[in-house]
């Protein structure tokens, strides 16, 4: 596929992500897609597989916390797209807010968004997950 039609399917992901379509989102990966997010002391830290791996995410996302993400820029080569971007929410159990400053590297091969990477604020995010009876 062509980068420009990479870059498009990047951005629908990330529209139907920010309209909460889960149906629209998981049509647009492939059946064994991995989405890595990294950390150790975020609840949503984990590398999730398959569409089944990615709607546990999902659920799991939707019930921790409350975000809006806004994808800035968009930067591709072969079948690479990096995204930048920002979000912010918070995070339902403490009521913390957070922003977080984050780039996705994402693989699209046949239309399909393949691999997910996230690097996010993980310190942030941990911050607001964190009880206000947790020692910092």
């Amino acid at each position: 596929m062509s980068i420009e039609k990479n870059i498009q399917t990047v951005k629908d992901f990330f529209g139907a992500m920010g309209r909460g379509d889960s149906a629209g989102l998981l049509a647009l990966v492939a059946e064994d897609v991995e989405w890595i997010v990294p950390g150790d002391d975020w609840p949503l830290a984990g590398t999730y597989r398959g569409c089944a791996g990615l709607a546990d995410l999902l659920k799991m996302a939707s019930r921790s916390m409350e975000t809006s993400t806004e994808p800035r820029e968009f930067v591709a080569q072969g079948d690479r797209v990096m995204v930048v971007g920002f979000a912010k929410g918070k995070i339902k159990a403490t009521n913390k807010t957070f922003e977080d400053d984050w780039v996705f590297a994402i693989t699209v091969q046949n239309g399909k968004l393949t691999n997910i990477r996230e690097y996010i604020d993980t310190q942030a995010l941990a911050r607001a997950a964190r009880s206000s009876n947790t020692q910092t």
